[in-house]
């Protein structure tokens, strides 16, 4: 079994990888993360590499606490890799002022950490593609996702945020964006797309009425877990967007 070194003397051999973390020497970060593999594990190689999630948790959520996301993906052919952003050593997001502002230092962190788990886990996973990564998150974490994909890495296919609220949504032809809306917070303006611009970078908006924000983890129920499992499902396997559908 192919062994990779992450920054350290330690080794992690990809069966080990379900829930571990990952050392980011320049940074001196600890990464906790949790690895989920595709139903169909067996069909992915080298010739056909199967495709890679990278999930980003909300703030003050545990990242194994999105498993219904994780099994869902793994259902439709992706390795989930999902992340841990905030560390007990990191300071407290901002609850006033100018949110953005304040609250960049901690995106522009997370950004860095989806690149580093990005770069240290494609070297020990050759059945998988990290070159056309889909990033997925709720609340904070897809503001981490649309951060980054806002930064031009070449490697980001896709993005699907979970009523995230501060970071406008990327507008990139060759990135597939999908946002699923709760009903009890709006966003910032500029985060969502104008009408124009939805059509013009084909960005997919679907609002879930009577769902809440907090409610868009495992803890949720199971009409909203259910219903975004649908809406992944029509999007990601049939390129269709649910807001155009009803």
């Amino acid at each position: 079994m192919k062994l990779l070194t992450v920054f350290t003397a330690a080794f992690f051999s990809a069966s080990s990888l379900a829930g571990t973390t990952i050392y980011d020497e320049s940074r001196n970060r600890h990464i906790p993360i949790e690895v989920s593999y595709p139903s169909s594990q067996g069909q992915c190689s080298v010739d056909k590499k199967c495709p890679v999630a990278l999930l980003s948790a909300g703030y003050g959520v545990s990242h194994t606490k999105y498993n219904f996301l994780s099994e869902q993906l793994n259902q439709l052919g992706y390795m989930v890799v999902a992340v841990r952003h905030e560390l007990e050593t990191d300071p407290p997001l901002s609850v006033s002022g100018d949110l953005y502002e304040s609250r960049s230092e901690n995106w522009i962190r997370g950004a860095e950490t989806l690149d580093f788990v990005k770069h240290n886990l494609e070297a020990l996973h050759n059945n998988y593609t990290f070159d056309d990564l889909l990033l997925i998150g709720h609340s904070n974490g897809g503001d981490i996702s649309s951060w980054l994909a806002n930064e031009g890495k070449d490697y980001i296919a896709a993005v699907i945020t979970l009523d995230h609220r501060r970071v406008p949504l990327p507008r990139n032809k060759d990135i597939s964006v999908l946002s699923i809306r709760g009903s009890d917070y709006p966003a910032d303006k500029g985060v969502l797309p104008s009408s124009e611009e939805t059509e013009q970078y084909n960005i997919c908006v679907t609002e879930i009425p009577e769902s809440r924000h907090n409610d868009m983890t495992d803890f949720g129920p199971t009409w909203l877990k259910d219903e975004i499992a649908r809406i992944l499902v029509e999007h990601i396997e049939r390129g269709r967007c649910v807001s155009d559908l009803e």
